[in-house]
């Protein structure tokens, strides 16, 4: 399962790397923008992306509703700090997959990866 990271924080970006490569993913890209984010999602077509909100260049929201005109398929889970209800709402309706509230535990992020592929079907 390819995946790409994408985080304004490369503190997060390697934590995110970290916990979820000894479940098989296979990290083909780590972005710390959108527009860069969307330039490494049109080359290497991950099943699955991780996507923070408030970045530099273009925002999460806009980068997901431009990977999901790409490839409709893929599972996008936002992790951003924004904890309003609204954007989490509002980030489900434009069409991820799921979210998840910074800080977060691994084991959090653990369970969010594993609903998020059961979820698949």
């Amino acid at each position: 399962m390819k995946l790409l990271i994408v985080d304004d924080s490369e503190i997060i970006r390697e934590a995110i790397e970290n916990w979820l490569e000894p479940f098989g993913f296979e990290v083909i890209g780590r972005a710390g923008n959108g527009s860069r984010a969307i330039e490494m999602f049109s080359e290497k077509k991950p099943d699955i992306v991780t996507l923070d909100i408030t970045m530099p260049e273009m925002d999460g929201l806009t980068a997901m509703e431009k990977m999901l005109t790409i490839n409709p398929g893929v599972k996008i889970i936002i992790i951003s700090a924004l904890a309003a209800k609204e954007v989490a709402i509002s980030a489900i309706k434009k069409g991820a997959s799921s979210y998840l509230v910074k800080p977060f535990t691994r084991d959090e992020l653990e369970e969010v990866m594993k609903e998020t592929l059961e979820d698949r079907s």
